[in-house]
């Protein structure tokens, strides 16, 4: 099946389509004023060696903003605000969207191509289980594999009403990981929070039942790879933002079907 972006001819029949909207609302203050104010010292980034501190209440000196880190690798972090979201309709949403491309584009009309499950299999869970997906980031166009993992293999079960859907991530065209990601969502007074966390390249970069020896060979060939860390921090708050403005309603039409 031929991908392509946006929504064409019987993609409109779907019973989600109404959900369809290729106007995206701009991008949040807190978002503008990080990349108004360009790459961060690695010290202020959050760490991924410390990554179970995003267990503690309260929040980490930069939760908004990126930048390249010494080993060559990047990092970017993110933060949105979702009133009348629940934590809930995140690990859901996780599940329900990697069975089909129309599910998937609702989250980001103008950067997302097609997913599919690795296995082949349709709706259920996500931990486990590979997205094999094509957007855009910024203006290229990249094939990921998105490994999702147990919470617990990053330190991070027992959330409480909490979740964090956590991931290794990869490559959909040869068998190399580069990075992982953690999107932690908590509840506050109106609704919820997702932080998202990427460490993309430098250490993290390995091949998939490989070695040392490989590990170091590929290195500098992902990193020519990685995306602009900018690009990367755009795209996860643009799609988040859509996303949470409509989840409530398509979680309350769809999640018992």
């Amino acid at each position: 099946m031929k991908s392509y972006l946006g929504y064409r001819g019987d993609d409109f029949s779907a019973d989600f389509a109404e959900f369809y909207d290729p106007e995206m609302s701009a991008l949040p203050g807190h978002v503008v004023e990080a990349l108004e104010h360009g790459p961060q010292a690695e010290p202020t980034l959050p760490a991924f060696d410390d990554i179970v501190a995003l267990r503690a209440d309260g929040y980490q000196q930069t939760e908004n903003g990126y930048g390249v880190l010494r080993d060559g690798g990047i990092q970017v972090s993110v933060r949105t605000d979702m009133p009348g979201v629940t934590p809930a309709m995140w690990d859901w949403w996780f599940g329900w969207h990697g069975s089909d491309s129309r599910r998937y584009k609702l989250w980001h009309p103008r950067a997302h191509v097609s997913a599919r499950w690795g296995d082949g299999d349709g709706d259920g869970g996500y931990v486990g289980r590979t997205s094999l997906v094509e957007e855009y980031l910024g203006s290229s166009f990249t094939r990921p594999a998105i490994q999702f993992v147990p919470p617990s293999d990053l330190g991070l079960s027992d959330l409480g009403d909490g979740v964090a859907i956590c991931a290794r991530l990869g490559s959909s065209d040869v068998p190399v990981d580069v990075g992982w990601l953690v999107h932690q969502v908590r509840t506050t007074p109106d609704g919820s929070e997702m932080r998202s966390r990427f460490w993309m390249g430098g250490r993290h970069v390995a091949v998939r039942g490989g070695n040392r020896l490989a590990d170091r060979v590929v290195r500098p060939v992902a990193a020519r790879q990685l995306p602009d860390p900018r690009d990367l921090m755009v795209h996860c708050a643009q799609e988040m933002n859509h996303l949470a403005a409509f989840l409530p309603e398509l979680f309350t039409r769809f999640s018992r079907q």
